[in-house]
């Protein structure tokens, strides 16, 4: 029974960030698709979007279990949200560049040869492109999330979707 449990906490901590950072991620491979068919490019890339969301929210996760990344607690939101925000910037640019080092790693054999072919065979603009929007929409997530634990969940839902009917007595 313990174990259930766990995977259900497991399953209902990850699907916030997971659900959130699959819809932007939609959405940036969507803006993606349409620049590239006014050049008739052809581009798919939804199962990146869902493999992305998971990794992100993982990292997210993962970043949360850490001491130092609730270090700002009574300070006004905007402390802890630049701090996680930056944080999980850092996490996902390591996270990321590994996942673009990878390929190379396993062709090459060598960290340093897999690092070089990576430096010169990269879409510079694009890696970067895609980590500014991670940035706004990790300030976005943050920002919401901060939000949420300081007026509580239900105060936050009951703010954002109207108060629960309440039922007569």
């Amino acid at each position: 029974m313990k174990i259930l449990e766990t995977i259900k906490h497991e399953f209902f901590s990850i699907l916030p960030p997971t659900l959130f950072f699959f819809v932007t991620f939609c959405l940036l491979i969507l803006t993606k698709q349409l620049v590239l068919r006014e050049y008739h490019i052809p581009s798919t890339g939804f199962a990146n979007a869902a493999i992305g969301a998971l990794i992100v929210g993982k990292v997210v996760l993962v970043a949360d279990h850490f001491r130092f990344v609730n270090r700002f607690p009574d300070k006004p939101l905007i402390y802890n949200v630049t701090w996680k925000v930056s944080i999980y910037f850092l996490a996902t640019l390591l996270v990321r560049y590994l996942e673009h080092l990878a390929p190379f790693l396993s062709k090459f054999g060598q960290i340093a040869e897999a690092n070089r072919h990576l430096v010169e065979e990269i879409v510079w603009p694009h890696f970067w492109l895609v980590q500014m929007w991670l940035l706004v929409l990790l300030f976005v997530y943050c920002a919401l999330r901060e939000l949420v634990r300081a007026i509580g969940e239900r105060e936050f839902t009951a703010l954002f979707f109207g108060a629960p009917a309440k039922a007569n007595a």
